[in-house]
């Protein structure tokens, strides 16, 4: 069997990325970080492991909390992948693929807009709590 490969990148495709296999898990954040640094409602991601995903060119990076860096495209601004540890928080609308991945939870429920219906899946105040 083949690993599933996927490929995403920035507005302007001076990044992109692949990654290798399935995410550990998919979510969707209303916190007030991400809510600004996507200048959006809310935040779809997903999670993959550091060794699953390889990126390809120049980032810059600012770190939004101890430990987590956000990489962005430096002639876009694109926000590409996120660092976290041994994990790599990617958006789902960086990926060339529509509709692969679907959120499991929500997180920072608390934020989230009230026009905005929450989604069937488990929902969190504030983090997740792994």
């Amino acid at each position: 069997m083949t690993e599933r490969l996927r490929n995403g990148g920035c507005a302007c495709g001076a990044v992109r990325f692949t990654t290798r296999g399935e995410p550990a898990r998919a979510g969707l954040c209303h916190c007030l970080t991400c809510r600004k640094a996507h200048a959006a409602a809310f935040n779809p991601f997903v999670v993959f492991r550091a060794e699953q995903v390889e990126v390809q060119g120049e980032t810059a990076s600012w770190e939004s909390s101890p430990g987590y860096q956000r990489r962005f495209c430096p002639a876009c601004g694109a926000r590409v992948v996120n660092n976290n540890g041994d994990e790599i928080e990617i958006s789902v609308a960086s990926f060339d693929e529509v509709g692969a991945f679907a959120p499991q939870y929500e997180s920072w429920i608390i934020r989230r807009e009230p026009w905005l219906p929450p989604l069937k899946v488990p929902q969190y105040e504030t983090n997740r709590g792994d």
